[in-house]
């Protein structure tokens, strides 16, 4: 869940700590800058108080450039997103400080966050296959900023690996919150293919105008479960996930990804706490490389939900089409406990297939206005009859005693009231996102396939009512339908959280 933040900032929102330079935690309230529980994020460009939302076009081929990349926002309003206010960002479009060149990616990954306190959400969006100095792939991510006009061409910034290198695809996850007390706003987490770096805004006299960002931390990104699998698993990258799990007033940061040693292939998270001091890693959770946070159990402390959509023992002694974990928050951070979800799990509609990719996307926010988030679940690899790889999408209701199937609904591109119909390769559900661009407190459904259209890209919208989301109303946008006359632009391969 989210709520919507004003700009305004009351005097009595950070405690500084003279000569100590930290924050004390701040209040998790609307009006307060800096997200901590996952109901705290928000993408609110222009801070009118409504939701917007950012959708990522990477193989969109801008000025030429096939594979530039580009992305989409669209504001939201008491109506909710439509396609008449919508802002289409490109590197042609940051003033001189990126140039659109083919493969570079632009919005293969994209994060909000209020990174300067302004009261004005910010963009974050990633370009992995960037080169750098020469060095192929190396990466870069760029940061539009938010004003009362929402985000505007040439009003940006941008960050790079302080030594790039060639494959390293920094921006490979990005994540923005209030990790710590160093900033009144939230703290940028980065990515590439194996190591986490975080970012502080400031505008001290050491800190070059046009690069306004401190790296504040950095570390390799390897580890175990226990001692004897330390020097054999090394966990990749793949997403990052923020929220408050242990409710202490700073939210922590989970890293998921897939193990490249010792159990290869197995999704893995790492669990980093927040502090006023910064992030201090804790340990490692099974679970991965899709990972997505909120409050099921309407207890306070948020919930860790993870998804292995290909995991290495489907089609093995256990076909699973993909596992969803959850686990749930506390005192000392989300349990080590896993309550494990498969389309076999009883109530569950659908049949379990190998290569089904049962959660490959999710998304965790309330749904029906009834106090517990929901989770949204994507199968772009589910099969709908006889037409291969066309897509699903689930939604499970959340209840004070955990996530239910009581409830739980399910569609396709042949479910009545949805627009369209099932095709091969349209990966329906390659990304979910639960969002309230109206502000009526339901959560509406967005879900995309990018393989829609032979590789152009749509995205559904499916409204949230008081009896949950619903098919009826639904309807669909994509880059042609938001004045973007490209082809293979794969729209919807990335849709902020």
């Amino acid at each position: 869940m989210r709520k919507n933040r004003s700009a305004a900032l009351t005097a009595a929102s950070f405690l500084l700590l003279t000569g100590a330079g930290v924050a004390a935690a701040p209040a998790a309230l609307a009006g307060t800058p800096g997200s901590t529980h996952a109901n705290d994020r928000n993408s609110d460009y222009n801070g009118d108080g409504h939701e917007d939302l950012l959708v990522g076009a990477p193989g969109a081929t801008v000025e030429g450039h096939e594979g530039a990349g580009l992305v989409t926002v669209q504001y939201g309003s008491s109506r909710g997103i439509g396609t008449t206010r919508v802002a289409r960002l490109s590197e042609a479009s940051t003033g001189g400080d990126g140039t659109p060149e083919a493969g570079d990616g632009f919005g293969t990954t994209v994060a909000s966050g209020d990174l300067n306190s302004d009261g004005y959400d910010d963009a974050v969006i990633a370009a992995p296959g960037e080169d750098v100095d020469g060095q192929r792939d190396a990466g870069r991510v760029t940061i539009f900023w938010g004003t009362k006009q929402g985000l505007r061409p040439g009003l940006s910034d941008w960050i790079e690996a302080e030594e790039p290198r060639a494959g390293e695809r920094f921006g490979t996850g990005v994540a923005a919150a209030r990790f710590s007390g160093a900033t009144e706003g939230d703290v940028l987490a980065i990515t590439d293919r194996d190591e986490l770096d975080t970012y502080t805004y400031g505008d001290q006299p050491h800190i070059p105008a046009d690069r306004p960002f401190l790296r504040q931390s950095s570390q390799r990104l390897t580890g175990a479960a226990g001692a004897r699998a330390a020097a054999r698993r090394v966990v990749l990258p793949k997403s990052l996930t923020t929220g408050d799990y242990d409710d202490n007033g700073f939210a922590d940061l989970v890293v998921s990804g897939v193990t490249a040693g010792g159990e290869p292939g197995h999704g893995w998270s790492t669990y980093y706490s927040g502090h006023a001091e910064g992030l201090t890693k804790e340990r490692e959770l099974r679970g991965g490389p899709v990972a997505a946070t909120g409050d099921i159990d309407g207890d306070g402390f948020d919930d860790l939900v993870t998804g292995e959509p290909d995991s290495p023992d489907d089609g093995g002694e256990t076909l699973t089409g993909g596992l969803v974990g959850v686990r749930y928050g506390s005192a000392n951070g989300p349990s080590p406990t896993v309550k494990w979800w498969t389309q076999g799990t009883a109530g569950v509609p659908g049949i379990v297939e190998k290569g089904d990719r049962w959660g490959a996307d999710l998304s965790v926010d309330d749904t029906n206005r009834d106090g517990y988030a929901d989770v949204a679940i994507g199968a772009p690899g589910e099969d709908v009859g006889a037409v291969r790889d066309a897509g699903a999408v689930w939604v499970l209701r959340g209840t004070r005693g955990g996530l239910t199937a009581r409830g739980v609904a399910s569609w396709t591109q042949n479910t009545d009231g949805v627009p369209g119909f099932a095709e091969k390769g349209d990966r329906w559900g390659a990304q979910v996102r639960l969002a309230d661009p109206n502000r009526d407190g339901r959560f509406d459904l967005i879900a995309s396939a990018p393989g829609e259209n032979a590789g152009d890209g749509v995205a559904w919208f499916l409204p949230g009512t008081r009896g949950g989301v619903t098919a009826a109303g639904s309807w669909t946008f994509g880059v042609k339908t938001l004045g973007v006359p490209v082809s293979g632009a794969a729209f919807g391969t990335a849709v902020d959280e």
